[in-house]
C-alpha cells in the first residue's frame, strides 16, 4: 500500500462542496482506487484515468477543480501531460510521484504544477493539501460583490486584483495564479520582509517546512518574467534567513 497506514482521525474536508470535481491520473489501480474512495468519503466527485493520454483528454474535455497527476504514466508521462494541459487550462495540479528528487519537483513546478506530493504519502497530508488548494481557488474565483477590484502599483508595475492583469509600463505579464498572488502580496507589503511561514500560510494555506522548495521556485519564475518585461527584478529581494521583500 502506498498510502501511509497512520490513518487515525481523518480531518473533515471543510472546503469540499458537492460540485467539487477531482480527476486522478494514476496507473497504479490499487492506489488510485484507495485515493478515490478516500476523496469520495469526504464529499468530492472523482473521476479516474490510468494513462497519460486518456488523462489529458479527460482533463481538457471535462471541468475539474483539481487534478492529482502521477509522473510515471504509460503512453505519456505526467510532465508531458501537464505541459500540454497548461496550453489550454490553469486547473490546479498536484503532482504525485515515487521519485523524491529535488530535480523532479523543480521540473513539475516549472511545467506549471501547484503542489508536489512524493510517495508514499500520509492520508492526512493528502487531504490537507487537496483542501488547501480547493479553498485557495474558491477564494480567488468567488469574490464577494462588495469587494471591488483594487489597483496595486509599484515602480511602473500595475496589478488589477479583479482581472489579475499585470502590466509593467506597456508590457503585459502572463503570470500564473500563484505568481500573481505572490506578486500582489509583495506589492501590498512593499518594503516589508515577508517570511516564508507567512507566505506559505497566506498563499498556499499550509504550514512551512524547511524541506519545501515550492515557494522558491515560484519566486524564481516570477523574477524571470519580471526581467523579461524589463522590470528590474533585483528589487524582489531574498533576505537570507528571513524571507522576501519588494523594495
Amino acid at each position: 500500500m502506498e498510502l501511509s497506514e497512520r490513518q487515525g482521525t481523518l480531518p473533515k474536508a471543510g472546503f469540499s462542496q458537492p460540485a467539487t470535481r477531482i480527476l486522478i491520473i494514476e496507473d497504479d489501480v490499487v492506489l488510485s482506487n484507495l485515493v478515490a474512495d478516500l476523496l469520495r468519503k469526504h464529499g468530492y466527485l472523482v473521476r479516474q484515468c490510468f494513462d497519460g493520454c486518456s488523462g489529458l483528454e479527460t482533463a481538457t474535455k471535462e471541468g475539474f477543480h483539481l487534478l492529482l497527476l502521477d509522473v510515471m504514466l504509460p503512453e505519456m508521462d505526467g510532465f508531458k501531460v501537464l505541459n500540454r494541459l497548461r496550453r489550454k487550462s490553469d486547473v490546479p495540479v498536484i503532482m504525485i510521484t515515487a521519485r523524491g528528487a529535488e530535480a523532479d519537483r523543480i521540473s513539475g513546478f516549472k511545467t506549471g504544477a501547484d503542489d508536489y506530493l512524493p510517495k508514499p504519502f500520509n492520508i492526512e497530508e493528502l487531504l490537507l493539501r487537496v483542501e488547501a488548494i480547493i479553498k485557495r481557488t474558491q477564494r480567488v474565483h468567488q469574490i464577494p460583490a462588495e469587494a471591488a477590484p483594487v489597483l496595486l502599483e509599484f515602480a511602473s508595475l500595475t496589478l488589477n486584483t479583479g482581472s489579475q492583469a499585470v502590466m509593467y509600463e506597456d508590457t503585459a505579464l502572463d503570470l500564473t495564479d500563484m505568481e500573481f498572488k505572490l506578486l500582489a502580496e509583495l506589492v501590498e507589503h512593499q518594503g516589508q520582509v515577508l517570511s516564508k511561514p507567512y507566505l506559505y500560510h497566506e498563499l498556499m494555506g499550509r504550514p512551512y517546512s524547511r524541506e519545501e522548495r515550492s515557494l522558491d521556485v515560484h519566486v524564481s519564475k516570477l523574477r524571470r518574467k519580471l526581467n523579461s518585461a524589463g522590470f528590474n527584478a533585483k528589487q524582489l529581494r531574498t533576505v537570507h534567513g528571513q524571507g522576501y521583500c519588494l523594495k
